[in-house]
């Protein structure tokens, strides 16, 4: 079976985020697409995601990754205070921000990546 990477999703976020059943109301783009409602996405929330926050990235040689111990710091190619990536699936989705919650790190979405913005 072949794998499709590029599906087109309606835009969540022009949805009014009080309104709980009401979650597709003109996302398709064609006049035959019929109201969706959370209950049409019930089959779907059962499927496992893998969600990563990436902080940074950095390049080195395996002899210098082999040297790395404990203490030792790596420098990451952002600065601090600079948005971070939130890929789901290793797809970009969002990027965001490193808050504390209750002693452990969480990423706040600040801003979502619409396909082909990335």
């Amino acid at each position: 079976m072949a794998e499709k990477d590029d599906v087109d999703l309606p835009d969540l976020a022009q949805n009014d985020p009080q309104s709980g059943d009401a979650l597709l109301a003109s996302g398709g783009g064609g006049e035959s697409d019929p109201k969706l409602s959370s209950r049409d996405l019930e089959a779907v929330y059962d499927v496992p995601v893998t969600v990563s926050a990436v902080l940074g990235k950095s390049a080195m040689e395996v002899s210098e990754l082999l040297k790395l111990t404990k203490g030792n710091i790596v420098e990451l190619d952002r600065k601090v205070g600079e948005a971070i990536d939130i890929f789901v699936n290793n797809r970009l989705v969002a990027r965001g921000e490193v808050v504390l919650v209750e002693e452990r790190l969480g990423v706040t979405m600040t801003e979502i990546i619409k396909t082909g913005q990335s």
